[in-house]
């Protein structure tokens, strides 16, 4: 298939998805798709093996990989963006940046990456850790005085946040599901708001007990670090970790601004059975839990610099990869979870927002790493299948 003749499939598949959309440019009913539509893959320069070839000792399976890209765009993902470094090097870009215009997608594009955003958090508290100014064994209330009420007969520490284990409730909101939050998608509910509601609750369970992944942890944390340096979170994520890793693409919004300013994807989601643009959204409340925008090019920058111990000092990079011992299931460390994949132990996040799935995972060692951002309408929903599409396939070698 040529180069034309793979944009017109392109295109002619985005134009088939837009064909029932019937109210503006924010929402519409989705359209047919026909399975097996292929859409082209970019290959980065230098890309260790081209399609059809046997991968060598530890390179990554292109052919797997390249399969994941195979019809997109569809009924459910617009666009994905995969990175797979280690031993071996390979991208793939596929689907629509607008399926109004069809116009391709973009490998440098910038998208709101969720709940990654923990792992630059929990970065900016073990640097504040390793420089003395917080110790990880200490309550929470000695570095912000007053949080808790009464009901607390135990302040949970710094690695109990950390470790989603302080026992917190989680905070207000401004729904639970996506069609609740839409029509709120431009209010603001500062972080301040979120925590002094979560804490009003009272504790959920004793901290150290057992281990419930939420936002909640993070969003104090962010408030720690801003009290322990005097400055505001985003400017400290800036200087700390950003500007020195050289990920110029990477930031937060300013306030309640619901744009993503650059490059980018437009996003999609399903609101009442339609076909609903979600790329506008104010994300304030989720902060330093997960209002990070980024590319995939700077998190592979980050994952790597993170995981050779270049962002924490080894000893305290190496608390990151601890799982707490607590009753029932734990697989998190400090914002990353562990999980085996064919004998592999791989370390990620992911991260969700409507209409954006972010990855970040790898050995640790580095042998194999993958960054991926998919825009699908079910990037809110049960993660695995998009996980097990786009991620798991750069660890089959």
């Amino acid at each position: 298939m040529t180069a034309r003749t793979r944009t017109r499939a392109r295109t002619a598949v985005a134009s088939a998805l837009l064909a029932a959309l019937v109210i503006g440019p924010l929402a519409g009913a989705a359209g047919a798709v026909q399975p097996g539509t292929a859409a082209p893959v970019a290959a980065a320069p230098g890309m260790a093996l081209s399609a059809g070839d046997a991968p060598a000792d530890g390179e990554p399976d292109t052919t797997a990989l390249e399969k994941a890209l195979v019809g997109i765009p569809d009924v459910d993902i617009s666009a994905a963006l995969v990175r797979v470094g280690g031993k071996g090097r390979w991208t793939g870009t596929a689907g629509v940046r607008d399926l109004r215009t069809g116009a391709p997608a973009l490998e440098n594009a910038r998208f709101r990456a969720g709940s990654t955003t923990k792992v630059v958090t929990a970065a900016l508290v073990l640097q504040l850790v390793a420089e003395g100014r917080v110790e990880l064994d200490a309550p929470v209330t000695r570095y912000l005085p007053g949080l808790l009420p009464d009901s607390f007969a135990e302040p949970p520490t710094v690695r109990h946040l950390l470790t989603y284990t302080s026992g917190l409730k989680p905070g207000a909101n401004l729904g639970s599901t996506t069609e609740e939050m839409y029509p709120n998608r431009f209010r603001t509910l500062s972080p301040q708001r979120v925590v002094a509601t979560a804490v009003a609750k009272g504790p959920a369970f004793g901290p150290g007990k057992r281990q419930q992944y939420q936002n909640i942890d993070y969003t104090v944390l962010g408030l720690l670090i801003e009290k322990v340096t005097g400055d505001r979170y985003e400017h400290q994520a800036d200087v700390r970790i950003f500007r020195p890793l050289g990920m110029r693409h990477t930031g937060f919004p300013v306030g309640p601004d619901p744009r993503i300013h650059g490059p980018h994807h437009r996003a999609y989601t399903d609101i009442g059975g339609r076909t609903t643009d979600v790329t506008e959204w104010n994300m304030s409340d989720r902060w330093a839990a997960g209002n990070m925008i980024s590319t995939t090019a700077d998190l592979e920058r980050f994952l790597v610099a993170l995981f050779r111990g270049q962002v924490v000092p080894q000893p305290l990079l190496d608390q990151m990869f601890v799982v707490p011992d607590v009753e029932g299931d734990a697989s998190y460390g400090m914002a990353l979870e562990r999980f085996v994949y064919n004998g592999t132990e791989i370390w990620g996040k992911t991260g969700s927002r409507p209409g954006y799935h972010t990855v970040l995972a790898a050995t640790r060692d580095l042998s194999r790493t993958v960054v991926y951002s998919v825009n699908a309408k079910s990037a809110r929903e049960d993660g695995f299948p998009l996980v097990a599409r786009f991620a798991l396939p750069a660890f089959d070698r």
